[in-house]
Formats: C-alpha cells, structure tokens, sequence
C-alpha cells in the first residue's frame, strides 16, 4: 500500500493556492489523531487533556517538513460536515498560523476545502471574522493547558502570500532533510 505522506505532492494546483491535505482530526473532536511517517497509518496520538475541542478539521500537508521535525499542519476551517480521518483534502490556502509549542516552531497552514461554494467569498483568514481568530488562537493557546500550561503561544496570522512561502520551506527541507531517509 502506497503512503500518501511520501506519494502526494503538496500541492494540488500551486497556481491556484490548493494543496492536498490530509485529514487527521475532525472539527469537535478532543481526540488527537496523527498519521505514522513511516508508515502513512492514521493512530490515536492521544485523548485530549481538557475538554476543549478542536475548533477546526486538522492534518497535514504531504511531502513538507516543519522545524518541529514532523509535517507541516494545516487546519480547516467553517467544516459543515464531518470529514473523514484519514481522508485525502483539496484545500484552498488563505493565510498562516505562527505557532510555538514546547519552544519548536509548530505553523498551521489555514485553508478551507476548495471545492466547497460556501467557501468561495473566503479569499484571507481575515475574512473568516475576528471572533474566529479569537477562538483558534484561544484554543491553541490553551489546548495542553492541564498537562503543561504556558507551553504554546501563538506568533501571529499571516497572509497567503507567507502561507505559500512557508510551504515550500517545509517542501525543501523535506527534500533534504527527510526524503533522503526513505528506502524503496
């Protein structure tokens, strides 16, 4: 079976600003999911420590690498519908969450699904309103607070144009740094 971490490129269509996304957590959800590197197997990380639930769907962007030495997240945001772990994404990039967690740099890229018409008029994060920043940084912010307060803080959002740049950071590191790594 083919692992789509190491297969999918990521991005669907970089013209367009869409990458492809794998889903990891739904909107709701205190389950923390994560796909196995090596292997491309979705697993229960953790049960949440609170009971604050991700505001957004989770995932990651295949064949990126972040400075904390796993795949580049990205969130969803305004999901009507439960997507389904483990599920491939087309989602549009509209902007980036600076995060730090546990002092490594942790981004989230935030998209909405592109193929999505309640999501057309979404073109930034901006446009998602000021009370949903609030709530995204609020939780981020306070999600691991029971098992170690104080240690994530968001840095900021960012506009699309930062978004893509930090893609293809996380594309080239992962060309140099993990994709050497692989064995066939």
């Amino acid at each position: 079976m083919l692992n789509l971490l190491h297969v999918l490129p990521a991005f669907a269509d970089e013209e367009k600003g869409i990458a492809n996304g794998l889903v990891e957590i739904n909107t709701n959800s205190i389950n923390k999911y994560e796909f196995i590197t090596e292997s491309g197997q979705l697993k229960l990380d953790r049960v949440g420590y609170s009971s604050l639930a991700y505001p957004v769907a989770y995932g990651l962007i295949p064949q990126t690498w972040d400075q904390d030495n796993d795949m580049l997240d990205f969130i969803i945001a305004n999901v009507t519908e439960p997507l389904v772990p483990g599920s491939l994404a087309e989602v549009r990039v509209i902007g980036i969450m600076k995060f730090e967690d546990g002092g490594e740099r942790d981004d989230k890229i935030i998209t909405v699904l592109a193929d999505d018409k309640r999501m057309d008029h979404i073109k930034t994060y901006e446009d998602l309103g000021g009370h949903w920043q609030k709530e995204t940084e609020h939780y981020f912010e306070h999600y691991k607070d029971l098992k170690k307060a104080g240690t994530c803080k968001v840095l900021g959002f960012f506009d699309t144009a930062e978004a893509v740049k930090i893609i293809k950071e996380c594309q080239e590191r992962y060309e140099k740094d993990y994709k050497p790594k692989l064995t066939d």
